[in-house]
């Protein structure tokens, strides 16, 4: 067989049944192919399906959320309207209540308007007629006189003219004469009025003190928890303590100056200290009793040899001490007992008396005062029964129960004690008036500005040296406002006592008062 048609041969089997292989393998994989794409097309239209309702119940949900919102916002809507509705109702409420009353007040003005032209017109009628009658007057009188208005007016200028220049050279020569009869009494008025005003300023009888505190937290410590500080200081030393809104301090107040000196001591050593609590309190208090004892004690050793006053019992100076304390209408009572036995001593050096016992009896003639806080009785007699006691001179004795005039006195020394007390306690600056007395006197001065006819108030100021009166500029003008001045001034002087001079001062004024609506 020739070799070449073999080959050929072989080639064409080859590509015969390549292209068979090539056919029946496509057939093949479009047949896979087509499965493949059933399947996908199953799939997706799955896909397609369950996301249909997926979606289908998405939108469901979506509109009864949306059904629940729209619900819910109507609900809140409703009752907004329903709010402004009922806010409106109110206002218009509010608005026809405040038009009834702006009616019923444009009624009463209206009202008010009429009643107001009636009494115009009535006073212009009035003004009418009294011009008329005025000008009938002076018509008649014209007739009557043969002047006429100006030259009548001229006659009586001149003449009044002539008699006041007289009368005014009459009252000239008057108050010449008078001022030459008032000068002496009118400087010595002015003197008195001097030294009243330049008098040593004293400090009223108190019954106080004030404890300095180094700042304002001490008082809650001073306090203590639920107030067991404060209330074992008060119980202890027998004062109340006042805090208040003083900054700073605090004010101990009791009847007894040596018991309001104890409760001062134990503050001050307690802030000092600083430790505040009930045994500390009572450690201090015991402390403070013992020095304060010492102080007196010292005080009336010191008070005799001041005196050159021997041989007192140690009870009598220990209520000389006392007195240190103790103050009358604000003069210091152991300062008013040392004057009282230096002039009373130099007085009886003077008139020859017995110098001893008018300075022993002056020392200790006001002995009760340290006592009257803590028994009953009259200083006087509280004196008398302890100088007995502590066998003191019948004639101290005479002259204590006679300082006053009590009793007569029947010595020389007990009248020199009088006259020494009493040189004392009247001299400038010594004392003055008590806080009762001085505000009775301010009471009775407004009472008495107040009690005339016109006047709406009246006010003491100037600690009673000035009287400010506030009257009714309708009743009392400004002619009239002298008069009621020197008459309130007039009766002051008949019912009142008091020092130096008191000024009255009336004001008038007229005020106009409205409102912008």
């Amino acid at each position: 067989m020739n070799p070449v048609v073999f080959i050929i041969s072989v080639v064409a089997s080859a590509i015969v049944f390549g292209a068979l292989g090539f056919v029946f393998g496509g057939l093949y994989r479009k047949k896979v192919s087509e499965a493949k794409i059933g399947s996908a097309n199953e799939e997706a239209l799955r896909i397609v399906n369950q996301a249909v309702q997926t979606a289908e119940s998405k939108k469901k949900e979506s509109i009864l959320e949306a059904k629940d919102e729209i619900h819910k916002l109507r609900s809140e809507a409703d009752k907004e309207i329903r709010e402004r509705r009922a806010e409106v109702q109110r206002q218009e409420k509010r608005i026809d209540q405040k038009e009834e009353t702006l009616d019923k007040r444009s009624e009463n003005i209206e009202k008010k308007e009429e009643a107001l032209a009636e009494k115009h017109k009535e006073a212009d009628e009035k003004a009418e007629e009294l011009e008329r009658l005025k000008r009938s007057e002076l018509e008649i009188l014209e007739r009557i006189s043969g002047y006429t208005k100006e030259q009548a007016k001229e006659l009586l200028l001149n003449k009044m003219e002539d008699s006041l220049v007289h009368e005014k050279a009459r009252k000239v020569m008057e108050y010449e004469q008078k001022t030459r009869d008032d000068c002496d009494e009118l400087a010595r008025e002015i003197i008195t009025t001097a030294i009243q005003r330049c008098a040593a300023d004293h400090a009223a009888e108190t019954t106080v003190s004030v404890v300095n505190l180094p700042n304002d937290e001490m008082k809650g410590r001073i306090i203590g928890r639920e107030g067991r500080n404060i209330r074992t200081l008060e119980q202890i030393t027998g004062v109340d303590l006042i805090i208040d809104d003083t900054p700073e301090a605090i004010t101990v107040s009791s009847f007894d100056p040596v018991r309001r000196e104890v409760a001062r001591l134990t503050l001050e050593k307690l802030i000092q200290d600083g430790r505040i609590h009930p045994t500390r309190i009572e450690e201090m208090y015991a402390k403070a009793t013992r020095e304060v004892e010492m102080t007196i004690k010292q005080t009336g050793d010191r008070a005799a040899i001041d005196a050159g006053v021997n041989n007192i019992d140690p009870e009598l100076k220990k209520l000389l001490g006392k007195l240190r304390y103790r103050t009358s209408y604000g003069q210091n009572v152991l300062n008013h007992s040392l004057e009282v036995s230096y002039i009373a001593g130099l007085m009886a050096a003077e008139l020859g008396a017995d110098v001893k016992i008018a300075k022993r009896a002056g020392l200790l003639h006001d002995i009760g005062k340290a006592l009257d806080h803590e028994i009953e009785g009259t200083h006087i007699e509280l004196g008398v029964e302890f100088a007995k006691k502590h066998r003191e001179n019948d004639a101290v004795v005479h002259a204590i129960a006679a300082h006053h005039g009590d009793i007569e006195a029947k010595t020389v020394e007990a009248i020199l004690v009088q006259a020494a007390d009493a040189v004392s306690a009247a001299r400038p600056g010594a004392r003055r008036e008590n806080i009762q007395n001085y505000i009775k006197r301010l009471e009775k001065l407004e009472e008495i500005a107040s009690s005339f006819e016109g006047v709406e108030k009246s006010f003491a100021i100037q600690a009673g040296r000035e009287i400010r009166i506030m009257v009714d500029p309708v009743e009392i003008d400004d002619e009239k406002m002298i008069l009621v001045a020197r008459d309130i001034a007039k009766k002051i002087e008949e019912e009142l006592e008091y020092p130096g001079q008191i000024k009255v001062n009336i004001v008038r004024e007229s005020r106009a008062v409205d409102f912008a609506k």
